[in-house]
């Protein structure tokens, strides 16, 4: 019976983490001493029950596919993470680590030594040997670059040149070439001698004796043509390419918006380097917008929820003690107003739908601005209509949203003049919060940045402090 690869939902993965964790418990209690048996059995009994567990655990583990693993991982406490992983066949390390987040990944990768790092990377392909070189010692780098032959060290050299965010670092080079002057059957002969083709392989890339890319060989068409016609004249001549410097996101977009399951990548002479596929971009996206959402929470880097205290004080503070002087900023204006407030105590409770509202709408105006410029939607020639736009949709919202808020304060209150103020405030402070949530973004993009890290908090800060100002500001000049 052929092996297959059973796609596991999220319950039957809960149900491998379990017999693990069930295995390991096991495990502790052999090597609990208050659990042995007296005298002279102890040690037979214990040294006995303890292969037994070691035994089935790694039976267990051989079993579950390595992306699997790499969940289970990740699941674990540090102690028992480690003892699983001492006990995944050394063969199926390099296919683990592919799949297992960043920090966890650093690790196990600090608990192996050289041997064993190299051993477990030269099981991997060129452009994997590549994703993992930027966690790897550099003595193993060049252990691995000397066991490679020359043009597989070649390759590496070329993927590891490439920044992360870039089409390069995505390359492929495993791929199938064919010329335009051969016949479909003797194309289908080499494939027959492959041991097998690379994954995803939907095309054929057609080139010519210098590696120039003429067109590509649809699968598809092979499968359906005349054997005895010749490559050059069924061959696709228009076709998505990419560059090894284009942005990976570009790259990403090409993607979506043809359908595309692979895409030869060419130099600048039109010289075929490699391929990027479809696997890669989705791995791209996700890693791509798990960045972003950590960004915007105010973690600077993934965090392995298993990590030492000191670890993850580290990764969270920063933005939280950003956090504190922006919310101090906010308290020490409207402490400046402390008159009016103690006049007026109602203030005191209305002040926050002015900044909470504000916020939520600035939040909405910043995320529709980070997603356009991700989509490569907004240009130096689109900005002030967009800005036109988002002031006037905010000044909308506030005209309406005003009158509901100004109503409430009215009515808790009996003082028209405090629902005119909150009216006004309202109005005013969605302006601010609309400004803040796309000028943030696009002056971040235009200096080279992420336009979603630091945007949240940014905007927290004004529509806060400006919230308040304007808010009680108001109330100063017209209810005293």
């Amino acid at each position: 019976m052929p092996a297959t690869i059973e796609r596991k939902e999220l319950e039957d993965l809960q149900q491998d983490l379990e017999a693990v964790r069930e295995l390991l418990r096991r495990q502790r209690l052999v090597e609990d001493p208050l659990d042995r048996p007296p005298a002279q059995d102890r040690d037979r009994a214990g040294s006995a029950a303890h292969k037994a567990h070691l035994a089935e655990l790694r039976g267990r583990l051989d079993e579950i596919h390595p992306a699997d693993i790499a969940y289970i991982l990740e699941a674990l406490p540090i102690d028992e993470r480690l003892t699983v992983w001492d006990l995944v066949k050394a063969e199926r390390d390099g296919e683990i680590l592919l799949e297992l987040s960043e920090p966890v990944r650093e690790s196990l990768i600090r608990t192996m030594d050289s041997d064993e790092l190299v051993a477990a990377v030269e099981t991997l392909d060129t452009d994997e040997i590549a994703e993992l070189a930027p966690d790897l010692p550099d003595e193993v780098i060049q252990d691995v670059f000397r066991a490679l032959p020359v043009e597989e060290r070649e390759q590496l050299r070329a993927a590891m040149s490439y920044p992360e965010d870039a089409v390069g670092a995505l390359m492929d080079f495993d791929v199938v070439s064919v010329r335009e002057d051969v016949t479909l059957e003797v194309v289908t002969r080499y494939l027959r001698r492959l041991a097998e083709l690379p994954d995803h392989t939907d095309q054929l890339f057609v080139v010519d004796r210098e590696q120039q890319l003429k067109g590509v060989l649809p699968i598809a068409r092979l499968v359906v043509t005349d054997l005895e016609t010749q490559v050059g004249d069924v061959m696709a001549t228009e076709f998505v390419t990419l560059y090894p410097d284009d942005k990976a996101q570009d790259g990403a977009q090409a993607f979506e918006r043809y359908n595309l399951v692979s895409a030869a990548v060419i130099d600048q002479a039109g010289k075929l380097l490699g391929r990027v596929t479809v696997d890669a971009v989705v791995d791209f996206i996700r890693a791509k917008s798990e960045a972003e959402q950590l960004s915007k929470a105010g973690l600077r880097e993934e965090e392995d929820v298993f990590s030492p205290v000191w670890a993850s004080v580290r990764n969270r503070a920063p933005w939280l003690l950003l956090n504190l002087f922006t919310a101090s900023c906010a308290a020490w204006v409207a402490s400046r107003f402390e008159g009016t407030v103690s006049q007026i105590v109602v203030l005191a409770f209305l002040m926050s739908i002015v900044a909470g509202i504000a916020g939520n709408s600035g939040n909405q105006t910043m995320t529709l601005i980070i997603r356009a410029l991700a989509l490569g939607q907004i240009q130096a020639d689109n900005v002030r209509r967009l800005l036109r736009k988002e002031l006037t949709t905010a000044a909308l919202i506030g005209l309406a949203g005003g009158l509901i808020a100004g109503g409430f304060a009215y009515s808790i209150s009996g003082r028209l003049g405090l629902g005119a103020v909150m009216w006004a405030a309202m109005v005013l402070n969605l302006l601010v919060g609309a400004s803040v949530g796309m000028l943030v973004p696009l002056l971040r993009w235009r200096a080279g940045r992420d336009p979603a890290v630091g945007s949240s908090v940014l905007l927290t800060f004004a529509t806060d402090t400006i919230g308040f100002f304007i808010f009680l500001g108001l109330a100063t000049l017209f209810l005293l």
